[in-house]
C-alpha cells in the first residue's frame, strides 16, 4: 500500500512526535511508501519557481539525456515528508535545520515508487541545544538509490 498525500498541518500531531529522549541512534525510522506523482512535482516545482522543462514538458523531456520526465533533485524535500508518518520526530514544529550535505544519483520519475529509509546516527548537547546526525536514503521500485544525505538538526526538545 502507498499514501499518496501527506498531512500539511505540522502542529496536528506534535503531542505524538518522538522527543529527544525517544530518538535511538542507530535504530531506523519508521517510514511510508509513497508513489511520487507528476501532480506532485509539478506543483512542488511551481512553489519553488522551478520552471525547467525537464518537469512540464514531456516533448523537450524525451529528447534530453534522461528520456522522459523526471523530478528537481531538491524533490528529496517533499520525499522526506511524504515518506515519513505525522508522529516522526523530523516533523517536529521548532526543529532548526543545523546543516545538510546529499548526493544524487537518479533522478527520481513520476510513477516512481520512493522507500526511504533513515535513522538517527548520533545525538549530542552542545551550548545548551539538542543536537541530530540523521541519515536519509531514498529508492525507487528497483531498489536503486535515487539520493542519500546527511543531516544536523537542532532538535525543540
Amino acid at each position: 500500500m502507498t499514501e499518496t498525500s501527506f498531512e500539511t498541518d505540522f502542529w496536528k500531531d506534535a503531542q505524538r512526535r518522538q522527543i529527544w529522549d525517544d530518538i535511538i541512534p542507530g535504530q531506523p525510522r519508521k517510514t511510508i511508501p509513497y508513489t511520487l506523482t507528476l501532480e506532485a512535482i509539478q506543483k512542488y516545482c511551481r512553489v519553488v519557481g522551478d520552471m525547467h522543462p525537464l518537469y512540464f514538458d514531456e516533448d523537450y523531456a524525451k529528447k534530453s539525456p534522461y528520456g522522459g520526465l523526471i523530478a528537481p533533485p531538491a524533490i528529496h524535500i517533499l520525499l522526506m515528508f511524504a515518506c515519513t508518518p505525522t508522529d516522526d520526530w523530523m516533523r517536529s514544529p521548532g526543529t532548526v535545520n543545523a546543516g545538510q550535505s546529499w548526493s544524487y544519483n537518479l533522478p527520481a520519475r513520476p510513477g516512481d515508487l520512493v522507500r526511504l529509509e533513515a535513522r538517527a546516527l548520533d545525538k549530542f548537547i552542545k551550548k545548551d541545544r539538542l543536537f541530530v546526525v540523521h541519515d536519509n536514503v531514498f529508492f525507487n521500485q528497483h531498489n536503486q538509490v535515487i539520493c542519500s544525505g546527511r543531516g544536523w538538526t537542532i532538535r525543540p526538545q
